[in-house]
């Protein structure tokens, strides 16, 4: 937790690593109006308080062969601990698993998967989803084009 609320420099700071989380703390003090130094220190502050939680590398999927991106609704029988358990328990097993959200509304979890091809959806539908206990309907939709994909957002 930060001992005090993001000022405009430590947003400055959030803004410009992540566009580019490489950039060397010389260069990222020059861009935000600071010496390193003190650069450094805020750095380190937020990544202790948790702000920055890690650096990344984003990879396009499709240069990696996988191309396809899929939504998957699930509902379980009963939203009872255990069986929420097991079911987060077992997402984060799978590869292949992006995004897991437990949700409101008409299903319990939305999970998106990044396969290969459709054979791919098919055996971890078939041997990964409906072999957990609980799971009662799985409803999946297929992504036919990312409109919009950011990674970057604003620090309030």
């Amino acid at each position: 937790m930060l001992s005090k609320p993001l000022d405009a420099t430590d947003k400055r700071i959030l803004t410009v690593l992540q566009r580019e989380a490489r950039l060397s703390n010389v260069d990222l003090a020059k861009r935000v109006g600071l010496s390193p130094s003190p650069c450094l220190a805020r750095v380190r502050a937020l990544e202790e308080a948790d702000v920055i939680g890690r650096y990344v590398a984003l990879v396009n999927p499709e240069t990696v062969g996988l191309g396809v991106n899929v939504f998957i609704r699930v509902t379980l029988e009963r939203q009872v601990e255990k069986a929420l358990e097991r079911f987060e328990s077992r997402m984060h097993a799978y590869p292949e698993v992006m995004e897991c959200y437990l949700m409101t509304g008409d299903s319990d979890y939305l999970i998106r998967i990044l396969v290969r091809d459709n054979s791919e959806v098919e055996r971890f539908i078939v041997q990964n989803l409906s072999t957990i206990e609980g799971v009662a309907n799985i409803n999946s939709s297929f992504a036919l084009k990312q409109v919009k994909y950011k990674t970057e957002m604003e620090a309030p």
